[in-house]
């Protein structure tokens, strides 16, 4: 896989049925580096940085540049390191067994085989997409509409072999066990599936995924499991902020409006530090900028600036205290 984007160019991200809103991304020297760091070396890229500064965006870009289906998972507290791989719907199973078991029926082992229940997720997609669309039409009784509903979305033209990009969203929400779970299947790019004497492949070449996997630094990631992979460090600053609010505004916002609303927001960061724990970011500076681009004109921004403030950059109940006093 080749990722050569162009630094001046701003890529328009457009929506799909999976949640992403439409959006824009310049890529910056330093990541464009970072991720064909990645790619060359085949490891998964680890991206932190606060939440909303364009981790989770960065993989999304990537995968629209170089014209490749972009999969996504988000870990949570109760994410298992097979939540990743494939699911086994025992309920369904249950289910079919209770029907069978008032029916009847010859082919009750058929009905009943463990194949039948599995569904693959995001890293046997990223991995094998052939076999696991087989998978698919196997759990959809071998309707092949049903089956290409399961599939992820690919853009046109794409051929399997190359490859993915993967997004493990959020990986510090996940119980520590869950990284170094994921480790031998990401070094190897395969894994077993137990439930069906399976085992999962790249086939030979197939370009390997793209693995990007971001953290917020919630919880402390394992030693092993950081080693293993390229570190992007996402940092925030105004100019971050400037350039963000530009690429997805241009001149609907006067020049000083940009700087005033920035301002504005660094200041809410730092009364964030000694009032509460929530610290406004990326997003809230696009919010922010959102509003005012309803108005027209300098003035008018300006004046609307001062009106809604308060309500997307002081997010901590002391900081509206002290808001309020001021008065």
């Amino acid at each position: 896989m080749k990722f050569e984007p162009n630094l001046d160019e701003v890529y328009s991200l457009k929506a799909a049925d999976d949640g992403w809103p439409d959006t824009w991304h310049r890529f910056a020297e330093r990541h464009m580096h970072a991720v064909q760091a990645a790619l060359a070396c085949q490891r998964p890229l680890l991206v932190r940085g606060e939440p909303g500064i364009g981790k989770s965006q960065l993989a999304r870009a990537a995968a629209a540049v170089m014209h490749l289906p972009f999969l996504r998972f988000t870990m949570t507290a109760q994410t298992e390191c097979a939540d990743l791989l494939y699911e086994f719907d025992a309920v369904a199973r249950l289910a079919q067994a209770q029907v069978l078991g008032r029916v009847g029926g010859t082919d009750w082992q058929e009905q009943l085989a463990v194949d039948r229940f599995v569904l693959p997720r995001p890293f046997w997609w990223a991995l094998d997409w052939q076999g696991a669309f087989a998978q698919c039409l196997r759990y959809a009784d071998g309707n092949e509409n049903a089956a290409r509903k399961l599939q992820p979305r690919r853009p046109p033209d794409w051929q399997e072999e190359q490859g993915c990009v993967l997004l493990v969203d959020e990986i510090d929400k996940a119980e520590g066990d869950v990284p170094n779970a994921l480790l031998e299947g990401f070094g190897s790019y395969s894994f077993a599936v137990p439930e069906v004497g399976r085992h999962v492949s790249l086939p030979k070449g197939h370009a390997p995924p793209l693995v990007v996997i971001t953290t917020n630094e919630e919880r402390e990631l394992p030693r092993a499991f950081v080693r293993r992979c390229l570190v992007l460090q996402m940092d925030f600053s105004k100019d971050v902020l400037l350039e963000r609010g530009r690429d997805h505004f241009g001149k609907s916002i006067d020049p000083s409006v940009y700087e005033a609303a920035a301002e504005q927001l660094l200041k809410d960061r730092d009364a964030a530090t000694a009032f509460g724990p929530v610290r406004p970011g990326v997003a809230e500076y696009l919010d922010l900028l959102r509003i005012l681009s309803e108005r027209k004109g300098k003035s008018a921004q300006v004046e609307r600036l001062t009106q809604v403030r308060d309500f997307v950059g002081a997010k901590n109940p002391r900081q509206h205290l002290r808001e309020a006093a001021s008065e």
